[in-house]
């Protein structure tokens, strides 16, 4: 249920996360070709280290049959962006461990998820 956000006074609107204070995300998924557990672990690692590098955090999991992760910034009222979104597709398509990947697009994390 959408919240209709147009009467709210700005503190409100801020403390709800709505309008101008909304945080945008994005998810992805992919699969991955290894079940060695020394590639998935270097794969982890180095998605984590690339996300928290442009300061952003991530959340998710699975398995080399099925990952997902859901990026957002580390900051209160920060979002990513489609820069951050192509980077991080960028980097997965270029990943050998990587198949048939599916990055979204940019949705409010306190909404849409």
């Amino acid at each position: 249920m959408k919240v209709s956000y147009t009467r709210k006074n700005k503190r409100l609107r801020k403390k709800l996360y709505l309008g101008e204070f909304a945080v945008y995300g994005f998810e992805f998924y992919c699969k991955l070709n290894s079940n060695v557990e020394e590639d998935l672990d270097k794969f982890f690692d180095d998605i984590m280290n690339l996300v928290e590098s442009r300061e952003l955090m991530a959340g998710g999991g699975g398995n080399a049959d099925d990952f997902s992760m859901f990026v957002c910034s580390v900051h209160r009222y920060g979002s990513t962006t489609e820069e951050d979104r192509d980077v991080i597709e960028k980097w997965l398509s270029d990943n050998n461990l990587v198949l048939d990947i599916n990055v979204g697009g940019l949705v409010d994390a306190n909404e849409d998820v």
